[in-house]
């Protein structure tokens, strides 16, 4: 029988950091690459998209989810620098867990970080498509709703464009982004006419297949193919483009900043402690839950621990300066948002575009829209590049088919067969399915395993207290054990069917461990003398 907590050791795990040749990844990224790569994964679904499902959730105590979620990951993020210091290896979390809890903690953080990442740029690719379709109002061009969008999201799309304008028309004197607004829209929605649902199935248009209407998110699925492009073409090539993206989507956000302050109005904040946060702390932990997602690219970073020039100085730098940079900026952009548009009344598709829009901003929209396209472009760079290297570290350690995940290309020096299945499931889910729904399956798993990694700092500081470690996590074990707390506390608010999904998403896994990955597991075999 398989001996399930198996670990690798710390002198194995170094021998494979420090392999060369064309069979491995190529070592080019220092630190503002690195701090780069967070950036462009961090920002970007959180601010532009995620931050009007998250404002509907908590009001204008969105402000502070962003705090909750980035206390979180600040904790996770320290015990994540100790890890991609001391093991700089591909596999993130997969990796830090093989080496302290064992084979099938690592195998279950390992198919769980497949949940974060592929989920992660579906949901990212979903909102992109979201914000093509704006940018492509700009230019009066209308894309047909049911190509925009999955068919759920595309019909509630419809239904609000038919519910507004039919608010419009009986009430002209009602501004959109008003509180009035908003309760005229919501009565209307509540209770919907006959009329009004004919009249959003004609918006829609969709083709039927045997009599049931069909959606398909054209943009979403074709940007992911893009991406994964640009990542099967070289690791060099993608920081590049994405250190580009980054300065233009950070000068937007700062350009946000500064424009947006000067039309807040402070009474949408609210007058005390109820109409600040109307859905109390546990709306304020629901919508961090949620919102949790704007944070993963931080560990992402992480992943790319095998292609830094130097990993023990440069990781920690940027895990933790891509982290620090964000939260900053998130929790700025929640206090405008929020203070620019009545909470109810904040767009979930495209929130901060149209808030500028309400304003009659529209340069500025057009603008804010630019700079969500690169910014969600680049978190779909960083999600599928992460996903390509867990799936690479597991095909080497044998819990994978090695000859098709760790294949590396001979002129591009990627793990191009691993990152094009990943970016083909991407493309798939992205374009079938509510963004919503991902997102929230995406921040459990993402929850999970940042649990995992405060867990592994504490073990491994009790059973190797001397290893060398070139960056030490403060406060040991305090930090690990609030990580712990605060992501725990997160996930238990992101409600029981999430959970459900998680469960069985690892149920599933632990399938494909039993009867494949146990048994070709290079570990498993040196410790039953087969050696390969």
């Amino acid at each position: 029988m398989a001996n399930l907590l198996a670990k690798k050791t710390m002198t194995s795990l170094m021998a494979e950091a420090n392999e060369e040749g064309s069979q491995t990844l190529e070592r080019s990224l220092g630190p503002f690459a690195l701090t780069a790569l967070g950036i462009g994964a961090v920002i970007g679904a959180g601010i532009f998209v995620l931050s009007g499902l998250g404002a509907h959730t908590a009001g204008p105590a969105l402000m502070l989810a962003f705090v909750l979620s980035g206390l979180g990951c600040a904790f996770a993020g320290l015990c994540y620098a100790e890890f991609a210091a001391m093991i700089p290896l591909a596999g993130s979390a997969y990796t830090y867990a093989y080496a302290t809890l064992g084979e099938i903690f690592a195998w279950i953080i390992g198919w769980d970080l497949t949940l974060e990442y592929a989920m992660g740029a579906s949901t990212v690719s979903s909102g992109w498509s979201n914000t093509f379709v704006e940018f492509l109002a700009i230019f009066n061009l209308k894309f047909p709703l049911w190509l925009a969008y999955d068919h759920w999201t595309g019909l509630k799309k419809a239904f609000d464009i038919v519910a507004r304008q039919s608010v419009h028309a009986t009430n002209p004197e009602l501004t959109p982004g008003t509180k009035a607004f908003s309760d005229a829209l919501s009565a209307l929605l509540a209770a919907p006419s006959a009329a009004l649902i004919a009249q959003a199935h004609a918006l829609l248009n969709a083709p039927t297949i045997f009599g049931v209407e069909i959606g398909f998110n054209l943009p979403a699925f074709l940007i992911a193919l893009v991406i994964t492009t640009v990542l099967v073409i070289g690791i060099k090539e993608s920081a590049n483009f994405n250190a580009g993206i980054v300065m233009l989507k950070v000068g937007v956000v700062l350009f946000v900043l500064g424009l947006g302050s000067h039309y807040v109005n402070k009474a949408n904040w609210g007058s005390d402690w109820h109409t600040f946060a109307p859905f109390g702390v546990g709306g304020i932990g629901l919508a961090a839950g949620l919102v949790f997602f704007s944070y993963i690219g931080f560990d992402a970073v992480s992943t790319t621990a095998q292609e830094a020039k130097n990993p023990q100085r440069d990781m920690p730098i940027g895990i933790i300066a891509s982290l620090a940079i964000c939260t900053l900026l998130y929790i700025g952009v929640a206090a405008v948002l929020t203070g620019m548009v009545y909470w109810p009344e904040i767009n979930i598709e495209a929130p901060i575009s149209r808030a500028f829009l309400d304003r009659n901003l529209n340069s500025a929209a057009n603008v804010i829209t630019i700079g969500a396209l690169a910014g969600l472009t680049s978190v779909m760079l960083v999600m599928l590049l992460g996903q390509s290297r867990v799936l690479y570290s597991m095909a080497k350690d044998g819990l994978l088919p090695k000859g098709f995940f760790a294949a590396i290309h001979p002129r591009f020096r990627t793990p191009w067969k691993g990152t094009i299945l990943a970016g083909l499931l991407a493309a798939l889910v992205g374009s079938v399915t509510p963004i919503d729904a991902i997102g929230k399956m995406v921040n459990i798993g993402t929850l999970f395993a940042f649990v995992i990694v405060c867990i592994a700092v504490i073990v491994l500081r009790r059973k190797d207290p001397d290893r060398h470690r070139p960056f030490k996590t403060p406060l040991v074990p305090l930090i690990p054990i609030l990580g712990i707390l605060f992501n725990g506390y997160m996930m238990v608010e992101l409600g029981a069917a999430n959970w459900y999904r998680l469960i069985g998403w690892m149920a599933i896994g632990l399938v494909v461990y039993y009867f494949y990955g146990r048994k070709h597991s290079k570990l498993q075999r040196e410790l039953a003398g087969q050696v390969e």
